[in-house]
């Protein structure tokens, strides 16, 4: 009989994928099944294992249905038949996550597991919010309150009446529809109606909205801009720092929502910057990168490495397909020969000086025509071997460029590029609904499949104010296909100088 598994009740963090503890993100690593709430930032799964079952665990707003038992009914299952089970909840599952009673329910039916704390949102969100829960000068006591039942019920989970008189900062979680009433009966049991209030909606992410008001007009003022759930609200003299603490939407993309459409394991480095800059990042990888499905070509040009003048990479993927190739054929790095090497553009010679791989010549233009002048302005390509080691079905300007100056060009697809399926549905979802201020393109294949997903035509035509953004000139070319131009190129064709572009052009557009 199978040993039984260990299940791990996960605090997720508020939402901002960089407040998982070290702990949370080890356990993701490990785990067979990840079981996961509504409120847990999707790029979070991107921890677990390819392998890994993934379930959606959550209620989404205003469904009825309780599927509690199911889940935990799911990690029992799952657990008995023997494997790492991660309960991912978020913020922290002891803060108003109902952890506890999973956890009883796993003891009782013989189960092990362990409760990973997470940072909760009472505390995390007010930070973001630039609110601090104490200071010397304004409080030294917390209270939090569920904002969850209704403060007129008569017997509510929460003495409002004495929470009315306690002084200190009270900070009211799930209150997005009750505020109102949660406010009223405050002020009816003595509390001041100018009390400082600050309620603060998907808090640590580029979603982020924040509202500052008084325990008066609060309700009113959320009512109008339509503040949505889920919410934190800060009620104390704290609330009068934000002016001077509110650092996170001070920064620079704040506000802006942005999608990034490369493959889902290359997306996180573009992904991390921009939200470091405020942005609310959404993830749609449109490409995976596959074996090429011609191997017997790179298998040949990996037997005649001795043959060539010159190996020319075109991209960073280029480079990590091709040796990781090589690296299975051969032991010894010399066995590359004595050809030069060329890298298109900076981010391609970064990828090969990672391998302590020197490059003797680095055209910085990726269009063939300018790659092949570089070439030529080098030395003469009469009857000169080169290999070509790109993707599969790339634009064919290249080798004719070279062949016209007398080169002898083999190309070959060290990878290929096809459509990526695996979309969180969340995540797509608040795409179509709301669109995004900037879609971005880092090849022209993520155009090609980016639009054959959304229609991309369409959905500017839906929500005009988007703009598109370029790394380079052939990204550029695909969109000309569409009849689209973008909006910013990126001068040098790396993902800084993408991230630079969008910034700048962001910034003119606000000025």
């Amino acid at each position: 009989m199978k040993e039984c598994g260990t299940v791990y009740l996960v605090g997720a963090g508020p939402g901002d994928a960089g407040l998982l503890t070290l702990r949370g993100a080890e356990l993701l690593r490990r785990a067979d099944v990840v079981i996961y709430d509504a409120l847990v930032n999707p790029a979070l799964l991107q921890h677990a294992p390819a392998a890994a079952e993934i379930v959606f665990g959550g209620r989404r707003a205003k469904e009825t249905y309780d599927n509690r038992g199911d889940v935990i009914d799911l990690l029992i299952a799952r657990a008995r038949a023997g494997k790492t089970v991660v309960r991912l909840k978020g913020g922290d599952p002891y803060v108003f996550g109902r952890g506890g009673e999973e956890a009883e329910r796993l003891h009782e039916a013989g189960v092990a597991f362990e409760v990973v704390p997470g940072i909760s949102a009472f505390a995390a969100v007010p930070n973001y919010g630039g609110v601090p829960l104490t200071h010397r000068d304004h409080c030294s006591q917390l209270t939090i309150l569920t904002g969850h039942d209704d403060p007129a019920a008569p017997d509510p989970a929460v003495n409002w009446a004495a929470e009315a008189k306690n002084p200190g900062t009270k900070v009211v979680m799930m209150g997005t529809e009750r505020i109102g009433p949660i406010a009223a009966t405050l002020m009816a049991h003595g509390m001041q109606p100018d009390t400082p209030v600050a309620m603060i909606s998907w808090g640590t992410t580029g979603r982020q909205q924040s509202l500052t008001s008084t325990l008066a007009h609060i309700a009113a003022e959320a009512a109008r801009i339509k503040l949505p759930p889920p919410t934190v609200t800060v009620i104390g003299d704290v609330v009068k720092l934000r002016q001077k603490l509110n650092w996170f939407e001070a920064r620079q993309l704040f506000g802006r929502r942005i999608v990034v459409t490369r493959a889902q394991a290359q997306a996180a480095e573009l992904a991390r910057h921009f939200t470091e800059l405020g942005a609310e990042v959404l993830e749609i990888p449109c490409i995976k990168i596959v074996p090429p499905a011609q191997k017997h070509l790179l298998a040949d040009a990996l037997l005649e490495l001795g043959a060539y003048d010159w190996l020319v990479f075109t991209s960073p993927n280029g480079v990590r397909a091709f040796f990781e190739y090589f690296f299975k054929a051969h032991a010894d790095l010399r066995e590359l020969g004595g050809a030069r090497i060329a890298a298109v553009g900076p981010g391609t010679a970064a990828a090969l000086r990672e391998l302590h791989l020197g490059v003797d010549l680095m055209p910085a233009a990726a269009l063939g025509v300018e790659i092949a002048r570089e070439f030529a302005r080098h030395q003469n390509l009469e009857n000169v071997k080169l290999c070509l080691l790109r993707a599969e079905r790339a634009n064919p300007d290249l080798p004719q460029a070279l062949q016209e100056l007398g080169a002898i060009v083999d190309d070959i697809p060290v990878y290929a590029t096809v459509a990526e399926s695996q979309v969180f549905p969340a995540t797509e979802a608040r795409l179509r609904e709301a669109g995004a201020d900037w879609i971005t393109f880092t090849s022209g294949s993520t155009v090609e499949h980016f639009h054959a997903r959304f229609n991309l035509p369409g959905m500017l035509q839906q929500f005009p104010a988007t703009r598109l953004a370029s790394i380079g000139p052939e990204t550029t070319k695909a969109l000309l296909c569409l009849g689209l131009k973008p909006q910013v190129e990126a001068k040098e064709h790396t993902l800084a100088g993408l991230i630079a572009a969008v910034t700048r052009a962001d910034r003119r557009r606000g000025d």
